[in-house]
């Protein structure tokens, strides 16, 4: 990963823990200059009446103000993983089922 991108996904990092909302499912990564946002944004608890939705447009629209960054990719899901989420992920850690 190139200096560049490294530092702006500190920076990303920064940017979002600056919001009132729980972003440690959320994988940030910063290639050539294009931020790449992935996983799951939930509430904290001390802020359960927010909007993830517009917390979620907020940082997108300040990253984007960002010199250096071109474009915000994001694969955020709003809320915590459902069932059908945690079975995918049991299937690529390599678990099928009981027994």
């Amino acid at each position: 990963m190139p200096v560049e991108d490294a530092e702006m996904t500190r920076q990303v990092r920064r940017e979002i823990s600056r919001r009132y909302v729980d972003a440690t499912n959320v994988d940030v990564r910063v290639i050539h200059g294009v931020v790449y946002l992935r996983g799951f944004m939930d509430h904290l608890a001390t802020h359960q009446g927010l909007s993830l939705g517009n917390e979620l447009e907020i940082i997108t629209r300040v990253l984007r103000s960002r010199p250096g960054i071109r474009d915000v990719v994001s694969e955020v899901n709003l809320g915590k993983p459902g069932l059908r989420e945690n079975v995918r992920a049991a299937e690529k850690r390599g678990y099928h089922g009981l027994g």
